[in-house]
């Protein structure tokens, strides 16, 4: 990786870390309010369809899948065009689309016009943006930091991603309780909004792209970054571990609020509380992560992280009013500490290991398989639980999740205690 990719104020540490580093800490503003509020809209958007327009189990999951669809259907080209343009302007773009989309809602419930097929087009404006937003944010954070400052990045986006997880759910189901789900979606729209104001403010220009890049055949731009995945051997099995994880995350994940209101009784605002107590275990993973990469080495902590993830899920479908309500957050925190440490070091290893010039392609290439099957697996769940009731949906989500961490034992990741900083080619 070169020099000229970089931005010049990156050659410098600045003293204190990267909490002294201004651009970065524009940046993990921005992204700390956008994470909370998309994580009121986990909660907000399907409580939003059960108690006010009574949607049914498999709409609530086709709005789940909706959320992930465009990754299927536009995120190869997205990709490309990502790595052609300017990432920030691009990122301000997706805020303000994301803020206009969530501010819809509750105009339309306003004038009594709110419907679930308008649900749905938030939810795939809102998912349009996010593949964009994403695939920049990934190749923009090594503009900022140099490649020793990733790991520590990395850890700081995930712990405060982390901490919206449990922030998130919690505002909502507490919004909810006070004032109706609707409004819950009126904070969403508002940190969108926050959340452009503070990239707005970064400083850091980005090296401009060469006009031979930008007249490239779009087709050549897609292959070439799936070809490097595909080919290699580290980031193929990651990949398959992604998407097939993914599944079961998502599969429970799309009727855990359906499950919860209607078949355990919980009010609204225990709903949102539980939630973010189960999301609670990322904040700590987060926080750990680089320890336990640095300790155990950075394949090592994957086999950890991914263990964590899967088994634990097993503990969701226990669930019972009272005290078995301690069964899926236990679950829930333990699949929250794997999530958050496999996702650190996942982060820095794919920033650090491919050419920048391919991070864009190769970033959405993985995309393409880890959140495609999302909504595969959201309307599967829908699917099951409208036809054999949502606990039975949960039990064949949470076992399949429990299985997955197998894949990682196919590749070389096994074998390694510390994964490569560059392909074996170069």
């Amino acid at each position: 990786m070169t020099t000229a990719t970089r931005g010049a104020t990156t050659d410098v540490r600045p003293p204190g870390g990267l909490l002294r580093h201004r651009d970065f800490r524009l940046l993990w503003a921005g992204q700390a309010v956008s994470s909370v509020g998309s994580n009121v809209t986990t909660v907000a958007l399907p409580l939003v369809a059960v108690a006010v327009l009574d949607a049914g189990t498999f709409q609530v999951a086709v709005l789940t899948a909706a959320a992930w669809l465009p990754w299927l259907l536009i995120g190869l080209p997205a990709g490309a065009w990502v790595d052609r343009l300017p990432r920030r302007p691009v990122m301000v773009i997706c805020d303000l689309l994301c803020a206009v989309a969530f501010l819809s809602v509750p105009l339309a419930a306003l004038l009594g016009r709110l419907t679930v097929v308008q649900l749905l087009v938030v939810a795939l404006s809102a998912g349009a943006a996010r593949v964009f937003f994403e695939t920049a944010d990934q190749v923009y954070l090594p503009v900022l930091l140099r490649p020793g400052q990733l790991p520590e990045g990395n850890a700081k986006l995930q712990a405060t991603q982390t901490v919206s997880y449990v922030v998130g759910p919690g505002l909502a189901g507490l919004i909810a309780q006070l004032t109706g789900a609707v409004a819950a979606l009126l904070l969403d729209a508002l940190t969108f909004l926050l959340s452009a104001v503070f990239l707005l403010r970064i400083r850091t220009r980005e090296p401009r792209v060469r006009p031979s890049e930008r007249s490239r055949s779009l087709r050549r731009d897609i292959t070439e970054g799936l070809r490097f995945v595909i080919r290699d051997p580290y980031l193929r099995v990651l990949t398959l571990f992604g998407a097939a994880s993914n599944i079961g995350l998502t599969g429970y994940q799309a009727v855990l609020v359906v499950f919860l209101v209607r078949e355990l009784r919980l009010e609204p605002g225990l709903v949102g509380g539980l939630v973010g107590v189960m999301s609670a275990g990322g904040i700590i993973g987060a926080l750990l992560a680089t320890t336990v990469a640095r300790r155990c080495g950075t394949a090592r902590a994957l086999l950890i992280a991914a263990a964590l993830t899967g088994p634990p899920a097993l503990l969701i479908p226990l669930a019972a009013p009272g005290v078995g309500l301690a069964w899926p957050a236990l679950g829930g925190l333990l699949i929250g500490l794997g999530v958050a440490i496999g996702n650190v070091v996942k982060g820095a290893f794919r920033q650090t290991y491919t050419p920048h010039h391919l991070l864009g392609r190769v970033t959405v290439s993985m995309h393409l398989l880890n959140y495609g099957t999302i909504p595969l697996a959201a309307v599967l769940a829908g699917a099951i639980g409208a036809r054999y009731g949502v606990q039975t949906a949960i039990v064949v989500m949470t076992a399949w999740l429990a299985f997955t961490p197998l894949i990682l034992l196919v590749g070389p990741i096994r074998r390694r205690r510390d994964l490569p900083a560059a392909p074996a080619a170069s």
